[in-house]
């Protein structure tokens, strides 16, 4: 069993000047990571407006499906026109981990 973390460093438009404006990019995000079969959340940068960290997580039988499965979800985050995927930060944990 391997598990696999991700965290995504977003820059967000500059109209996220609220919480409320920051959740409206944010929440849609985490929502497509979920059909990836992750588990997904924002993690940091809580307190900044146009800043989000967006963590995921996921376990698989081999490294390489958990590999491929972080990829899915870096190419999403990358992928959507109204951010800027600043920076992608991964780990795998292994059996002997």
């Amino acid at each position: 069993m391997f598990t696999g973390t991700a965290v995504f460093d977003v820059l967000l438009p500059g109209d996220s000047r609220s919480l409320k404006a920051k959740r409206s990019y944010v929440r849609p995000i985490v929502a497509a990571l979920r059909r990836f079969e992750v588990s997904a959340a924002e993690v940091g940068a809580l307190d900044l407006h146009g800043r989000a960290e967006i963590g995921v997580a996921v376990v698989g039988p081999d490294a390489g499906h958990v590999d491929r499965v972080l990829d899915s979800c870096e190419r999403l985050v990358a992928g959507r026109p109204e951010i800027e995927l600043l920076s992608a930060k991964r780990r795998l944990h292994g059996e002997d981990d």
